[in-house]
Order: C-alpha cells, then sequence, then structure tokens
C-alpha cells in the first residue's frame, strides 16, 4: 500500500468511512465496471463486504461499525490492487455470484455474467412449455460452467454436457459442478464445439454463450477486460467466426423439436448481415432485447 494512503488510513474508522473512501479511488482511476456490478458503489459494498466475511446483501447493519486495524489494511490493499492492476473484482475475491448462485473463478475463465442466466431463472418461459421436455441439454462454450449448472437447476430431469476447448476452464467448471453436486447430471468436456460429442448425441436444448465480441471491438476493450482468456471473448473481424460454425452444425446435434439459445452481445448488425435469411426470436431480458436469439432445429434446416 503506497505510504500516503497508509498514513491516512487511520482516520478511515467505520465501513462508511472505507466505502466512501473506494468510491473516490474508483472514480479517480475511471474504472471501468461490468463483471457483475455496473457501478462504483455496487462493487465497493461487494468488495468490503466479501472481505470481511459478512453476508454479500446485508450493508445497512454494519455502516457505522469500527472496524479492526488488520481489517481495514486488507480492504485498502483490495482497493489499491483495482485500482492500479485494473483487476476485475472477481478475479480478486475468487468467485462470481449469477442469479443468486455463487461460482468460482479466476482468470482461466471469463466472468459469469451472461443474461442467458435470467432467462434460465424462468426456465425459458414461455419458449419451454413444460420443463420435463428437457431431458438432454449441452451448454457450449461452458467456460465457468455456470450457465451448464444453471441449466440442470432450471431442468430437474435434464443430463447437461458442459463443452469447453480449453483444458483450464473445464478445470474450474468441474469445480463448480462438484460445488453443486451436480456430477451425475452434469458432465465437463473438453471439445472444440460439437466434435468430441458422440455421433448420435441429440439434444432438447442448446445454449451458448460463444466468443463474439469483433476485431474492433476487442482493440478497444477497456484494461479490465484484457484480463479475461482472450479465447473466450474474440470473435473474429465480425464478431461471427464461431457463430458461423454453430449455427451450421447445430441442426445435427439437436432434436427434432429441439432449440438453441444463443448470446451475440452487442453484434446484432454483424448477426444480421451475416445470416440474413434467419429470423429469430428475440428474447428480452432486463437489458436488452436484442442480445440473445433463439432458433428452433426447422428454422435452421430450412
Amino acid at each position: 500500500m503506497p505510504e500516503s494512503i497508509a498514513a491516512g488510513a487511520a482516520h478511515l474508522l467505520t465501513l462508511r468511512d472505507l466505502l466512501r473512501y473506494a468510491m473516490s479511488r474508483f472514480h479517480e482511476a475511471k474504472l471501468c465496471f461490468g463483471h457483475g456490478s455496473d457501478n462504483a458503489w455496487d462493487e465497493a459494498v461487494y468488495l468490503l463486504l466479501h472481505t470481511l466475511s459478512l453476508p454479500p446483501d446485508t450493508l445497512e447493519p454494519f455502516l457505522d461499525a469500527r472496524l479492526l486495524p488488520e481489517e481495514r489494511e486488507r480492504f485498502l490493499a483490495i482497493v489499491e490492487r483495482r485500482c492500479a492492476e485494473r483487476v476485475p473484482a472477481a478475479y480478486l475475491t475468487g468467485e462470481a455470484w449469477l442469479q443468486g448462485h455463487r461460482f468460482l473463478v479466476d482468470e482461466r475463465v471469463i466472468i459469469p455474467r451472461s443474461p442467458i442466466s435470467e432467462l434460465l431463472a424462468e426456465s425459458l418461459h414461455p419458449w419451454v412449455e413444460d420443463p420435463r421436455h428437457i431431458t438432454h441439454a449441452l451448454d457450449l462454450c461452458t467456460g465457468s460452467g455456470c450457465l451448464a449448472i444453471l441449466t440442470a437447476l432450471a431442468f430437474d430431469d435434464a443430463r447437461v454436457d458442459a463443452l469447453d476447448l480449453s483444458p483450464d476452464a473445464l478445470e474450474v467448471a468441474r469445480s463448480n459442478i462438484a460445488s453443486y453436486g451436480l456430477q451425475n447430471r452434469v458432465h465437463a468436456i473438453q471439445s472444440d464445439l460439437f466434435d468430441a460429442l458422440p455421433p448420435d448425441s441429440r439434444y432438447d436444448l442448446i445454449i451458448c454463450n460463444p466468443p463474439y465480441v469483433n476485431q474492433a471491438s476487442m482493440d478497444a476493450l477497456p484494461q479490465e477486460y484484457r484480463h479475461e482468456p482472450h479465447i473466450a471473448l474474440a470473435g473474429g473481424t465480425d464478431g461471427m467466426n464461431l457463430v458461423r460454425r454453430i449455427l451450421a452444425d447445430a441442426p445435427a446435434r439437436m432434436a427434432p423439436h429441439g432449440i438453441l439459445v444463443l448470446e451475440i452481445g452487442h453484434e446484432i448488425e454483424h448477426f444480421t448481415a451475416a445470416f440474413p435469411h434467419l429470423e429469430p426470436v428475440w428474447l428480452a431480458t432486463a437489458t436488452s432485447d436484442d442480445q440473445i436469439l433463439l432458433l428452433t432445429r426447422e428454422q435452421l434446416t430450412s
């Protein structure tokens, strides 16, 4: 910790003091947010509560509580690392939260934040009329395994295959799968998209949050995002490199009634230019109505 900060630390007595200080440091450092929170206040609160081993949703009763010197120093150290190295908060704490579920993360995986999770919380209703009809599901580009796990939690009768090219990511995914006790239903498999699957594998549901960031956007990424695996973000010149392969190969892996739920982020213009013949259903979430699409097997084969 810089000496100037250490010298003034004794004047920061309460949680309220530390939060004010963190807000000032975050704004001064011009940090970028978007890995679980979208503003300085929420991130400061999360980091403080995590550092003090307090419940992540219980701030108010403790705001005016005083801290031990070692607690204060521990929090100030994590604030300084966040500012100096611009490391996303999830990598500093080793965890990320999605739809109220905790997942282990480190720099081997992209930080969980897919809005597909919001749709899974509702079991994809109304596009899936009866959750019992989903018995075989696939999560392509699984990363930390978060969407595969949420799929298993949303569809009690489903076996879920979680595929990723990266063996390092799959180590993290297996740890998360084990933490939820889902080893018998969620299976992490190393694969280049569908390549490692048995020829007869067919799925009622395929979900995918692939690398889709176009090259111009990759070149302009804030430093925080550069801590994430390049392979998990970069989608080629127009962001559609893997999307093209997925849409070409998915029909052969879908049950007759199967559906594909695909995230493309802010790439709708590139998507529509690459696939002008497709007319997907765009699935609205709390933050957007043009970042996630749904296609049926019939649409992909017609």
